[in-house]
């Protein structure tokens, strides 16, 4: 079976070099590698081409307008010609057996998507995980509305999971991957591959995680709003929904009013309230 892995990148060729030479160092050779560089005004392209003269695998490469990292992955998909599809961000790693044990899981049964365990990093020392942290194997919806529970790096999924599901919602800057495996966790078991297989690397000034901090659950508000305004959920799924965009919904307005935002957090703590949170949860 042929594997791709996309890689999305913007303006960081120190890392590149690294990320590249984890898939060259597989195991189990992925049939291509598509880099797509997303506007970056580094030496992103030239290092790309020095790449490709030396790896013994196909390379893609395309650049285009900084669209962001949902629309570098989506370009990524539709470029990629394999069955399997993985991604890997560019300033993460594989470990040198994490393509051989996914795709071995993979076919050994008819789950669209697989994960893995991780190793962090963090300013280049080795982080201690949180039991809230580690992936979950089956049905994690619960633990999708919760935070974003599938390291992106992580995963291997088939070609049929977009075609299900769609893409990777191109206005969100950020939460993309909490959004779409949210989407995906309505229906889906999620396989997970007990092993740390991905190593990532954190703690810097440029990840979308430390730029959009202060407002991340606006995003998740936002992906829990639009599943229960468009998706069919069983009466638990709802359930849970709805306490999860309470929480949510508490937190980030009441961050707001505490702020001088007065406008915007009336706005987020009554917006349950027009999903049916007090109709269902109000005892009386």
């Amino acid at each position: 079976m042929s594997i791709s892995v996309i890689i999305p990148t913007y303006n960081r060729s120190d890392f590149l070099d690294s990320a590249v030479q984890s898939v060259v160092d597989q195991t189990f050779p992925c049939s291509e590698l598509v880099i797509i560089d997303d506007g970056s005004n580094d030496d992103t392209g030239i290092k790309v081409k020095k790449l490709t003269h030396r790896l013994h695998i196909p390379v893609k490469y395309y650049f285009q307008e900084n669209r962001g990292a949902a629309a570098a992955r989506n370009t990524g998909i539709k470029m990629a010609s394999s069955d399997f599809l993985c991604f890997l961000d560019s300033d993460d790693r594989y470990m040198p057996e994490k393509l051989s044990l996914q795709i071995t899981a993979m076919q050994q049964n008819d789950h669209l998507i697989s994960h893995t365990r991780e190793i962090w990093f963090r300013r280049e020392k080795l982080l201690n995980q949180k039991r809230k942290h580690q992936p979950r194997d089956g049905y994690i919806f619960r633990e999708c509305l919760d935070m974003c529970a599938v390291g992106m790096s992580t995963v291997m999924v088939r070609r049929s999971l977009f075609d299900k599901y769609g893409y990777f919602d191109e206005t969100l800057p950020c939460c993309e991957d909490y959004d779409f495996w949210l989407r995906v966790s309505v229906n889906e078991e999620f396989f997970l591959v007990p092993k740390q297989l991905t190593i990532k690397n954190g703690g810097r000034d440029d990840q979308l995680s430390v730029i959009y901090r202060e407002g991340m659950d606006k995003y998740r508000i936002r992906s829990i709003v639009n599943l229960l305004a468009h998706y069919s959920l069983t009466t638990s799924q709802q359930n849970i929904a709805l306490q999860e965009l309470k929480r949510k919904c508490d937190i980030y307005g009441k961050g707001c009013l505490k702020h001088g935002k007065k406008e915007e957090g009336r706005y987020y703590l009554q917006l349950p309230s027009e999903y049916g949170y007090n109709k269902k949860f109000t005892r009386g």
